[in-house]
């Protein structure tokens, strides 16, 4: 994805962005290429609604966040609408 101004849905793009492709999203990424500010917090709510994700140490030593695909309760359902 490219540059985006600002993503309106932030759970809705972080879901779709995350949930079981393999991808890690950064504080700096998220920022900088799709106007997320607050990752951290947007990254709880998701926790909070029952997915499952991981926080790593990118390559370059930053913070990152990776999805599985299932939720604590096994479901693939999607959580968040766009």
């Amino acid at each position: 994805m490219a540059n985006l101004a600002k993503v309106k849905n932030q759970k809705a793009f972080l879901e779709k962005y995350l949930r079981g492709t393999g991808r890690t999203l950064s504080v700096d990424q998220a920022r900088a290429n799709y106007g997320i500010t607050k990752l951290s917090a947007r990254i709880s709510e998701l926790r909070d609604a029952g997915l499952v994700v991981y926080t790593e140490v990118n390559s370059k030593g930053n913070t990152a966040y990776r999805m599985v695909a299932r939720d604590v309760n096994g479901s693939c359902a999607i959580k968040f609408a766009e």
